[in-house]
């Protein structure tokens, strides 16, 4: 199989590379960046973009399968607007282009809580995602819905740092839904998801990430 992956070089989209280019089922992956990649792998290609600017002529498109695992923090991003633009913007760009090429299944990382009407701009943005998604009418779409995520990241999130820290010493005692989601847990969700025979609209929640 020929899969397409956005945001390869963050937590969980490195995850899903890394299982990606051990499973027999992956022929090529397709794995668009903003800067040249220090992976060198037969499998693996990695076309230099910008996200405000996207190839919409690219061949590459066109796969069998697409994963995307793009995401940021209000914090990061500076602002409301800048959030959205990397959580929202850029994922739906990419599903279009994909769709408009022929590439029947699409995987995307949610969120827990995500809910266009929810009074939080998080939830709603996650929410607005998962519609525009829905709308685009893949044969196939994931969504995966993780709690908190658990890894290390290359850059530090303090206050998700220390959630992490508390949610893992309680994990015994907590819910399921509310306990932390490893990256590799739900890479090896997205990629089996994205890789299966199956259609229709299929939502992951955390409880089954755990």
């Amino acid at each position: 199989m020929k899969l397409l992956l956005i945001g390869a070089t963050g937590l969980v989209g490195h995850q899903v590379l890394t299982h990606a280019l051990e499973d027999p089922r992956v022929e090529t992956i397709i794995a668009p960046m903003r800067r040249p990649s220090a992976i060198n792998h037969r499998k693996l290609i990695t076309p230099i973009v910008r996200f405000d600017d996207l190839p919409e002529d690219s061949g590459w498109w066109q796969a069998d399968a697409a994963i995307c695992t793009l995401g940021t923090t209000i914090r990061k991003a500076g602002s409301r607007e800048a959030f959205r633009k990397v959580d929202h913007d850029y994922p739906l760009a990419v599903a279009r282009l994909a769709r408009t090429h022929g590439t029947p299944r699409f995987a995307v990382v949610s969120a827990m809580g995500a809910n266009r009407k929810s009074p939080f701009f998080y939830s709603q943005v996650k929410g607005d995602l998962e519609a525009d998604l829905k709308a685009l009418a893949f044969p196939s779409l994931t969504i995966v819905r993780p709690a908190l995520i658990g890894g290390d990241r290359v850059e530090r999130r303090a206050g998700e740092h220390a959630a992490l820290l508390i949610l893992k010493w309680l994990g015994p005692i907590l819910p399921k839904a509310w306990r932390i989601n490893p990256a590799t847990k739900i890479a090896m969700t997205l990629l089996d998801s994205a890789l299966k025979d199956g259609t229709g609209t299929q939502i992951i929640g955390s409880t089954e990430m755990v």
